[in-house]
């Protein structure tokens, strides 16, 4: 008898817990309110790949198997706005043009991130949240670089803390703590760029 082994799918409650902290700190109004992210459907989009791409990142430096519950959550992520686009009357023909955009949308950023993360380049950070969370309103200035302070203190915390995959829960830092947090880590490093890799 020959045996074959496939790898196991992570547990379904898991990833529903993960990815709803995701979009829970997504909505989390202070973004909209005191970082002028704009409350819009772009930039609410925007927010929850932000966070999506951090813990996936987080989860893509432990490596190995757990690699199986980023790749999940990312297609938990694609279920929503397949769902959310329906819900819109948007069209069976349309649905997977748009879908596709969507993903471009999300590659593209983590990669920006990714790598500006992965140079310790806080600037560079800034500027790919000037040309993506904010391309469509908001601060041109002070919102991408409250936003930065605020992506690389979530690298420091998600870095610490157990991998997701294996804890089955993340935590964020408090958005309205940024300014005071980031006078005491101002000097953070050892920060990695890895992504979520595009599936064949």
């Amino acid at each position: 008898m020959i045996f074959k082994f496939r790898r196991s799918r992570p547990p379904k409650a898991t990833i529903a817990t993960l990815y709803g902290a995701i979009v829970a700190q997504a909505r989390v109004p202070s973004f909209y309110l005191h970082f002028g992210v704009p409350d819009t459907l772009e930039g609410r989009f925007d927010m929850i790949v932000l966070h999506l791409f951090l813990v996936v990142r987080r989860i893509g430096r432990a490596g190995g198997q757990n690699s199986a519950v980023g790749q999940a959550l990312f297609d938990r992520f694609c279920r929503d706005l397949d769902d959310n686009l329906r819900e819109m009357g948007i069209g069976d023909l349309a649905v997977p043009r748009k879908m596709r955009g969507f993903a471009e949308a999300y590659f593209g950023r983590a990669d920006s991130y990714g790598r500006a993360l992965q140079r310790g380049d806080r600037a560079g950070v800034a500027a790919a949240l000037a040309r993506n969370v904010f391309s469509h309103g908001g601060p041109a200035d002070l919102g991408p670089q409250r936003l930065a302070d605020y992506m690389l203190e979530a690298v420091r915390v998600l870095d610490a803390a157990p991998d997701p995959a294996t804890s089955g829960s993340v935590n964020f830092p408090d958005p309205d703590a940024i300014p005071a947090a980031m006078v005491a880590h101002a000097s953070t490093a050892d920060i990695d760029g890895e992504t979520l890799r595009s599936h064949p």
